[in-house]
């Protein structure tokens, strides 16, 4: 297993580079679809751009692993006259990707997650710690679930588009990778029904997952995660982990807070054992990191609080990498390797 860290630009800097391999960082996730050159004026990857940032990226001994293909709209999401292009787009994206001979592309779709549905809380945790909190009780105008006729509609443009990327994964030798829903609220498209109807819908190796231990524990604990680790990994569908722990789930405390990786309910030790036992060898990426004293956190508005994506002296980042390091170190000892 190897550790990669997620950016969400392009526009990576000699020092981004330079202490992400001074960490020992070995892959680099692209978390934006639409940072890469070329996809704002023709809507997919500029190929020669994309091998110009690989090849600097490689020039400091580290190498792309996951990108993500430009979005899927609620325009396309609902059959919109024109959104078409949008998956247009994203098919010639993955056979871009394929070319530059990158493994893993991840396409977001909008509406995998229901918004509005808990409270956000900033949590303070040890030393004044800021992560990020969710709570279904704290909120009182709750949104109110879709129905199963609108879940089912949204499930129909979702087979549509993977209907065509998945066969052009196929024929590009590339792992199309969906990340669960975050929240994942009961009836989320890709909650823990909707990764299995993933797999059933469509069978072919080439289609799996960006397990994200974080997210799985907040809608089960340290159990689902052990699990779900166990049957997915056992058919080869984790392409990727979001390595990260989490206090609390929403159905035993109808809240959940993100956490440094050994201060939540998750034995980090047990999980990365887990994965050992099924055979996984791709890249833990220290996902949703907390923000500690003298951090400048990357940010996203969907998720106040929460260190989303690497910036140069990050000491969360920091940490974890050199956490599930020790980790790694720990796991060859303890295996006897």
């Amino acid at each position: 297993m190897k550790i990669s860290v997620t950016v969400n630009t392009t526009e990576l800097t000699d020092l981004d580079l330079q202490q992400m391999s001074q960490l020992g960082v070995d892959r680099i996730d692209f978390g934006n679809g639409n940072s890469f050159a070329g996809v704002k004026e023709k809507g997919f990857p500029d190929l020669d751009s994309l091998l110009k940032l690989q090849k600097r990226i490689r020039s400091w001994g580290m190498d792309i692993n996951r990108v993500t293909l430009p979005n899927i709209t609620e325009e396309f999401m609902h059959n919109q006259e024109g959104s078409e292009t949008q998956l247009e787009n994203s098919v010639n994206a993955v056979k871009v990707f394929g070319e530059a001979n990158i493994k893993i592309v991840r396409q977001r779709f909008e509406g995998d997650v229901f918004y509005g549905r808990s409270q956000t809380y900033q949590a303070i945790q040890r030393g004044g710690a800021i992560s990020r909190g969710e709570s279904v009780g704290l909120l009182k105008d709750k949104t109110e679930s879709p129905s199963l006729e609108e879940l089912e509609k949204w499930w129909s443009s979702f087979q549509r588009a993977y209907s065509e990327l998945v066969p052009t994964a196929q024929e590009s030798n590339v792992n199309i990778a969906m990340h669960p829903s975050d929240t994942p609220h009961p009836e989320s498209p890709f909650g823990g029904l909707g990764l299995h109807r993933i797999i059933d819908d469509f069978p072919n190796e080439n289609v799996g997952f960006v397990y994200c231990i974080g997210t799985r524990a907040e809608e089960g604990g340290s159990p689902l995660v052990i699990d779900e680790i166990n049957h997915f990994g056992r058919k080869d569908r984790i392409f990727l982990v979001h390595f990260r722990n989490v206090r609390g789930s929403l159905p035993t405390a109808g809240a959940f807070e993100e956490a440094l990786l050994d201060d939540g309910d998750l034995n980090m030790f047990k999980v990365l054992l887990e994965l050992k036992k099924v055979g996984f060898d791709g890249c833990l990426n220290p996902d949703h990191v907390p923000i500690l004293a003298g951090d400048v956190a990357d940010k996203d508005k969907k998720w106040a609080n929460s260190n989303i994506g690497w910036k140069a002296s990050n000491l969360g980042f920091a940490y974890s990498i050199g956490y599930i390091k020790a980790l790694l170190t720990a796991l060859n000892e303890f295996s006897g390797q």
